[in-house]
């Protein structure tokens, strides 16, 4: 076994991205710390997401130490900042993507479990607060990620990282390698 090389890696990612059809774009509802929105974006970038709504008191993806923790790749993911989450939820509905909130809340399902569509938004709160209740509200279904062991909850980024890559999972999951979509 043996690392790929750039031509091998290149044709690894085509391989996946003919798999994947379905629109996946993010909500971030007031994080604030640089670091989680840049791994966020970094991951977000990986699973290619098409845009991301910055709402409220969030870190912005070009500020100085999201960036140093994206490593660039916030050139790469569609960014628009909204001064409210209410103005980027109706943004995310003019889109025509379904609001899937990560958050630990009375009647969340296990994110396994929920059901989705194909074009989804996965929404995202502060580290400590979590989604607002408006936003909560807003949302069409609110998951959670199970958790075994004794902390109480995941760091925002990397509940982000797994709900993204479980949104993806699912669709390479439903189509077998040789029906994949035609990619562009």
């Amino acid at each position: 076994m043996k690392n790929l090389g750039d031509t091998d890696l290149k044709r690894l990612h085509r391989h996946w991205r003919r798999r994947t059809a379905g629109r996946l774009a993010l909500l971030l509802d007031s994080v604030q710390t640089p670091f989680n929105v840049g791994a966020i974006v970094r991951m977000a970038a990986a699973e290619r997401v098409e845009h991301l709504y910055v709402a409220g008191a969030s870190a912005a993806p070009d500020h100085p130490r999201s960036r140093k923790t994206s490593l660039g790749t916030e050139r790469s993911v569609p960014w628009t900042g909204y001064e409210t989450a209410d103005a980027a939820v109706a943004a995310v509905r003019d889109a025509g993507l379904f609001l899937l909130g990560i958050e630990l809340a009375d009647g969340a399902v296990p994110l396994h479990e929920v059901a989705l569509p194909a074009d989804v938004c996965l929404v995202l709160g502060h580290e400590d607060r979590g989604l607002s209740a408006r936003t909560l509200e807003a949302c069409d279904a609110v998951a959670f990620v199970p958790q075994l062991g004794r902390g109480g909850s995941l760091n925002v980024a990397s509940a982000a990282a797994i709900a993204m890559y479980e949104v993806r999972r699912r669709e390479w999951s439903s189509t077998p390698a040789d029906e994949a979509p035609a990619s562009s």
